[in-house]
């Protein structure tokens, strides 16, 4: 048996002014840098042995943050572009809020939720889905067969793919599905890959 926690990365700058950021690479606030030790004062009971982040910043900050507050020099750590956030095309860095109230909550919550309907000149989740898979079944999923604890430090829509897969989510719920700043899922896995347990571990009050 084998752990694999899913952390999304804390509140970067742009998250905390309502932007859309996709695959700009900005930086995590101080908010996100706390959610991060939050998430990693949580996760305590756990070795890794290997984590996988994305390409970018704040991701690999949030890591950071964890690796310091839990003595985890010795983990591997791997990144890879394949676990980048979803490209938000035309609609990056824009507020979402204003975007609401231009185009309406329909089409709002398309562009944010839905599967397969991307923003202009962006990615669908089923497309972060398509690169996100193989990455898991190829560098990852090896290491949970092999017996080592993993954590992958992520986002929001990256992690909203796997999640689909590792629970079998269809394509009408995913949409109802979202990772909070911060807020760990560890799933204990056997050497086959099956799910034997989940657990969704709240960050500290008042931090998310």
């Amino acid at each position: 048996m084998a752990y694999l926690a899913l952390v999304r990365h804390g509140e970067s700058v742009w998250n905390a002014k309502g932007l859309w950021t996709g695959w700009t690479d900005v930086g995590l606030s101080d908010v996100g840098r706390e959610q991060a030790r939050s998430a990693a004062r949580i996760l305590t009971d756990i070795k890794f042995d290997i984590c996988f982040t994305s390409a970018l910043k704040r991701a690999k900050q949030t890591w950071d943050e964890i690796r310091e507050v839990n003595n985890l020099t010795e983990t591997l750590t791997k990144s890879f572009k394949a676990l980048n956030e979803r490209d938000y095309g035309d609609l990056t860095g824009k507020n979402k809020w204003k975007i609401k109230e231009e185009y309406g909550e329909e089409q709002f919550q398309k562009w944010r939720r839905s599967w397969d309907n991307p923003p202009p000149n962006g990615e669908s989740l089923k497309d972060v889905y398509a690169r996100v898979m193989p990455c898991y079944k190829q560098k990852i999923l090896p290491e949970l067969e092999q017996g080592k604890n993993v954590i992958i430090v992520a986002h929001g829509n990256s992690l909203r793919a796997l999640v689909k897969y590792l629970e079998n989510i269809s394509d009408e719920e995913i949409a109802k599905l979202e990772l909070k700043l911060g807020e760990p899922y560890v799933y204990q896995i056997d050497k086959t890959g099956i799910i034997l347990s989940k657990e969704i571990r709240s960050i500290v009050s008042g931090v998310a």
